[in-house]
């Protein structure tokens, strides 16, 4: 009889560290292995980032939803597996956060102009139009 194999899902590892590990770093600590500007941005806010995963887990813990204008928030571990909301401008729009936005920041997933969509011409916006404006 043939053995059946059982395919097991590769698991996420972020620079060679698996992300439970990462996720008991303290914030400083995972600046180590992120790339130069996104550690230099955790390095220089980390108290900021530190704060806003605090929260994060604080709305978590009470139901409510987790929503944010601060689009230059690196993500950093602790946020992986949260669904926040960042504001896109006019709206917030949910980001799901999963391992492989970790060194990103929070804007790079939500965009801020959308596509626009021409109609059709108004009256008296082209020369054919100008003169059924005037009656």
């Amino acid at each position: 009889m043939a053995e059946i194999e059982t395919t097991q899902k590769k698991q996420f590892k972020y620079r060679g560290r698996e992300i439970e590990e990462l996720k008991a770093m303290d914030t400083r600590e995972v600046a180590k292995y992120l790339d130069a500007r996104a550690r230099r941005t955790v390095l220089r806010n980390f108290q900021q980032i530190e704060n806003f995963v605090a929260r994060c887990k604080k709305k978590i813990a009470k139901g409510k939803k987790i929503k944010t204008h601060l689009r230059k928030i690196v993500v950093v571990p602790q946020l992986v597996g949260m669904q926040i909301q960042v504001h896109g401008g006019n709206k917030f729009v949910p980001v799901d956060i999963i391992p492989e936005m970790i060194g990103h920041y929070l804007g790079e997933f939500v965009p801020t102009r959308s596509k626009v969509a021409h109609s059709k011409s108004g009256v008296g916006a082209t020369k054919g139009t100008k003169s059924k404006s005037k009656k």
